[in-house]
């Protein structure tokens, strides 16, 4: 604190801080990016523990007998989803009705924005039925959830038959002190979030949907299940949900202990935990499975129907079966033995799970690296933002320069005019409104003018507008009289750097992958672009760097990590997919990350274009 109420030494640290400026910003910036990579190597993680007391053995018997009558069971329901040509809402009331549970159905409909051309749906109409297990040695006040989607043709048709196994297993059993759900969901997320939003007396996305009939207690977790094969080579835990959220970590614990204790191969974002951290291959494995669950939360999206649960404060996760080439082969009874287990233990919990980490990065399902650990690479970064807005504030204290023409001494203006920095904010932000508003506004007009589907008239009226934003400097001198001036470009700059400080500091907080992507390609750009800079190769740089091509860049590097590349085309195909699932992952379940994108990250990277066309 002496250091910064003497004037002498503030003064100092000061000069200090602005001589060496640029230096400085340069080794916060690779030392956050070389923290970042560091976090994949094992010594510098942690190793996985269960918190919870009551979680924290799996010495439970397991007992589940009925795999293949399960699978005969899915056989059954295969055909029956043939025959109807949809949900076979019918025959599963009278399955689960047979096995003793009380059963319930939900109707509900919605007309999407825009049509969805990857699962080729426009107007959705659907049929929830879920039963519940009501609790004979509880007051029935708690609840546990095990859900598998109808989807069409033969994906998933195990799952459900799995489902209604164990249904009718956990029937036979009296130790239950929470009720447990059986919910098969149609339509996959738009069902899973008619389901939740009727089951919590809430309507949050204005979708039409029949209000539930039956209710369980209090959901404490939630597991769902997808199986598309009668065998499999490994379970893969799905994390990721909405806006980058993710359970709590015990319940990653509590799958991981029970596939070890059963013999099961299980995997995380598909990739097999490597023995060999010490080798250069170990750490690019870990590092490809860091990167791969940073891109994932990154993208704002649920990737399972789990993903809609934790909005509500529940812990749930996807449990996705794979069946490689591997030689290892799991049964339909092993699965059915191992979520037995992970539900005994659920049913042992007294309290909501909250002993261990909700913010966390797994390069395995056995190591894991908390916020504590990966917060301090993003603050290199942000650091370098406000080192940068240092120096200006600096700079835009000093008396200006004496100029003189002539032999007569000319001292040009000290405060900028206030019109000169207000336009370009406002004109930003007014793009950035246009970005988010007209896609879905316009589609129509496009379409009567355009030969293209509703579809390709949202995307690529985003991109135009999009693409439009580069020609604000022109648009923004027009309606200025006169050139700015220098201090007019540090003030407006300035501003911009505690403006993105601030909007990826929050962002960070939220969602530490998304921060930290867009802090990773933004805060180069502006921490050393100026009027004075080259134009035309700048201008290359803040393009190549942009929000839209960073998502660009994503896409590649995404395909890459998960062993599928892509060409060129199928690449911009790809790009083209996430624009618009972005958006009607907005409209439909309210993701944040397309807004969070148009109406502050858009604008602000305007602003630093036209201070690099600053005259």
């Amino acid at each position: 604190m002496g250091l910064l109420s003497d004037p002498n030494r503030r003064r100092a640290l000061t000069h200090l801080l602005t001589r060496l400026n640029a230096p400085i910003c340069v080794v916060c910036y690779l030392a956050g990016v070389a923290w970042f990579m560091g976090l994949a190597f094992e010594p510098f993680t942690l190793r996985t523990y269960m918190s919870e007391n009551a979680m924290g053995s799996t010495m439970v018997e397991e007992r589940f007998p009925s795999g293949e009558r399960a699978l005969a069971t899915a056989r059954e329901f295969s055909a029956h989803k043939k025959k109807t040509g949809g949900m076979p809402v019918d025959w599963l009331v009278r399955t689960m009705q047979a096995r003793g549970l009380e059963v319930f159905t939900q109707s509900f409909t919605r007309t999407l924005p825009f049509p969805d051309e990857n699962k080729e749906r426009y107007m959705v109409k659907g049929t929830n039925v879920y039963g519940i297990l009501r609790a004979p040695r509880a007051p029935r006040t708690e609840a546990l959830v095990l859900s598998a989607p109808c989807s069409p043709g033969n994906e998933n048709n195990q799952a459900v038959g799995i489902l209604l196994g164990l249904a009718q297993f956990f029937r036979s059993q009296i130790f239950w002190a929470k009720d447990i759900i059986f919910l098969v969901n149609e339509h996959d997320l738009i069902g899973m979030q008619a389901w939740l939003e009727g089951y919590h007396h809430t309507n949050t996305t204005g979708m039409d949907w029949s209000p539930l009939q039956g209710r369980g207690g209090s959901i404490q977790a939630a597991l769902s299940l997808e199986l598309s094969s009668d065998v499999i080579t490994s379970l893969d835990l799905v994390l990721e949900g909405l806006n980058g959220q993710l359970p709590n970590l015990d319940l990653a614990n509590l799958f991981h202990a029970f596939c070890q204790k059963i013999g099961v191969l299980c995997t995380i974002q598909g990739k097999l935990q490597r023995n060999d951290w010490d080798t250069a291959a170990g750490y690019t494995h870990s590092l490809q499975t860091m990167a791969l669950m940073v891109l994932k939360q990154a993208s704002g999206r649920s990737w399972g129907d789990h993903g809609l649960f934790l909005r509500y404060h529940i812990e749930a996760a996807t449990i996705k079966g794979i069946n490689s080439f591997r030689q290892y082969k799991t049964d339909a009874t092993t699965i059915g033995r191992l979520l037995e287990g992970m539900y005994r233990k659920l049913n042992n919990l007294l309290e909501r799970l909250h002993q261990s980490y909700f913010f966390y990065l797994m390069p395995s399902l056995s190591r894991f690296v908390s916020i504590g650990y990966y917060m301090p690479a993003f603050g290199l970064l942000a650091v370098v933002l406000l080192l940068r807005a240092l120096d200006l504030w600096v700079q835009l204290g000093a008396p200006p320069p004496r100029i003189e023409e002539d032999g007569v001494e000319i001292v040009p203006p000290a405060n900028p005019g206030l019109l000169s920095i207000l336009t370009p904010v406002v004109i930003s932000h007014v793009t950035g409104v246009a970005l988010y508003t007209l896609p879905i506004r316009s589609q129509e007009m496009a379409v009567e003018h355009f030969p293209v589907s509703e579809t390709e008239a949202v995307v690529l009226t985003a991109i135009a507008i999009y693409t439009a934003g580069l020609a604000l400097p022109h648009n923004t001198h027009r309606l200025l009289a006169g050139d700015g001036t220098e201090q007019g470009w540090r003030m407006l700059k300035l501003m911009t750097l505690l403006y993105l400080a601030v909007v990826l500091g929050c962002t960070a907080l939220i969602n530490f992958s998304l921060g930290f992507i867009l802090a990773l390609t933004l805060v180069p750009l502006f921490s050393f672009i100026t009027p004075h800079v080259p134009k035309a190769l700048s201008a290359v740089v803040m393009v190549l760097l942009s929000p839209g091509c960073t998502l660009l860049f994503c896409v590649f590097l995404f395909q890459e990590l998960q062993e599928t590349p892509a060409t060129l085309q199928e690449g911009w195909m790809l790009f083209l997919s996430v624009i618009s699932q972005g958006i009607l992952d907005h409209s439909l379940y309210g993701s944040l990350v397309y807004p969070l994108l148009a109406l502050l990250i858009y604008p602000c990277w305007l602003m630093l274009w036209n201070i690099l066309f600053w005259k």
